[in-house]
């Protein structure tokens, strides 16, 4: 089974800060994440003056306004260069989300790998296609969508790039954090059928175990929040995982990833021994003189696997033996006549 994907989602919980960021980016190392995600954006692409926010912003920010709350929560083109520069440095992949057109080619023109467009701009056709368009892979999260609105985006998405090679949709809840009853993992298998693309995760959950139920459903990606501190102020610090909790996932999903394993109901080689032990063979109940014709009343199931087999009972009995068998033997075939 193929390694599943899991990206540390730095977001805006830098709180504007660079010296936050790149040790955001230090912490997604260090728990095993494989990437660290950030937002691009400015807030006057995004946002009208005086739109509220949402009710969990206001909660953890107290701020009215999204437009004010943005803005504080911007990184500038250079502070992207040097976030980048330093995941290069440190050894983790470095990419962002878009929230425009120009963040798009921004983001090209910096080097990234691949393309994450949130549940918000699902159906920002414009923005879905000049994503597309640029042949990077694409993570498409669809929180708050039907699964007609992501089939939507998905004709968009293979008309820009001539096909859906290497789009990967995301479930997800766009709650902040989401409630378990809210999480609806089955729908990972639901989309996956439903689409033939490979399904991801981007969880808002609290905790790590949605993340790894997920991976247990069949997700390829798993995003999640990532915090220095879940009771600093900002619009998604509660629900994070602070590094430890984040570290604490990444084993997990390893683990589980390899629990899985390829599906073939077949013995594993670590079984072979228990098999032998566990397992019985055809032996003889009592003393069996040479040319008997064996009878069942001779023979018994005992432990260990190191002859024939119980299955072959029928064609044992009425077998003429070779030579003597004593009582306790594991039966051979070479034991037995023809």
């Amino acid at each position: 089974m193929e390694p599943v994907f899991v990206i540390a989602e730095a977001g805006v919980n830098h709180n504007g800060d660079l010296g936050m960021a790149l040790a955001l980016c230090d912490a997604a190392r260090a728990s095993g994440a494989d990437a660290v995600k950030f937002q691009t954006f400015r807030a006057e692409d995004l946002v009208v003056p005086g739109a509220p926010t949402a009710e969990y912003q206001k909660r953890q920010t107290g701020e009215q306004d999204q437009f004010g709350m943005l803005r504080k929560l911007e990184l500038s083109p250079e502070q992207h260069e040097r976030i980048r520069d330093h995941c290069y440095a440190i050894g983790i992949e470095f990419f962002s989300t878009p929230f425009s057109l120009e963040a798009v080619d921004m983001l090209v023109a910096l080097g990234v790998r691949r393309m994450k467009l949130p549940s918000g701009e699902l159906t920002h056709r414009a923005l879905v296609e000049h994503a597309c368009a640029t042949g990077l892979p694409v993570l498409l999260s669809t929180g708050m969508a039907t699964l007609d609105e992501v089939r939507e985006a998905l004709a968009w998405a293979a008309g820009a790039r001539g096909s859906l090679a290497g789009v990967t949709v995301l479930h997800c809840t766009s709650a902040y954090p989401a409630p378990d009853a809210s999480l609806n993992l089955r729908a990972i298998v639901t989309m996956r059928e439903a689409l033939g693309l490979p399904v991801g995760y981007s969880d808002h959950s609290t905790g790590i175990e949605a993340a790894l139920a997920a991976v247990s459903l069949g997700a390829t990606v798993v995003e999640k929040h990532l915090t220095l501190d879940r009771k600093l102020p900002g619009p998604d610090h509660a629900a994070s995982l602070e590094p430890g909790d984040f570290g604490a996932m990444v084993h997990g999903i390893r683990r589980i990833t390899a629990m899985l394993g390829d599906g073939v109901k077949a013995p594993r080689r670590e079984e072979q021994d228990a098999a032998r032990v566990a397992r019985r063979s055809i032996v003889a109940s009592t003393d069996i003189p040479a040319g008997t014709a064996l009878q069942a009343s001779m023979l018994a199931c005992r432990r260990p696997a190191a002859g024939i087999p119980p299955a072959e009972w029928d064609r044992v009995v009425g077998r003429t033996t070779r030579a003597a068998i004593a009582a306790g033997s594991v039966l051979q075939w070479d034991a037995l006549q023809d």
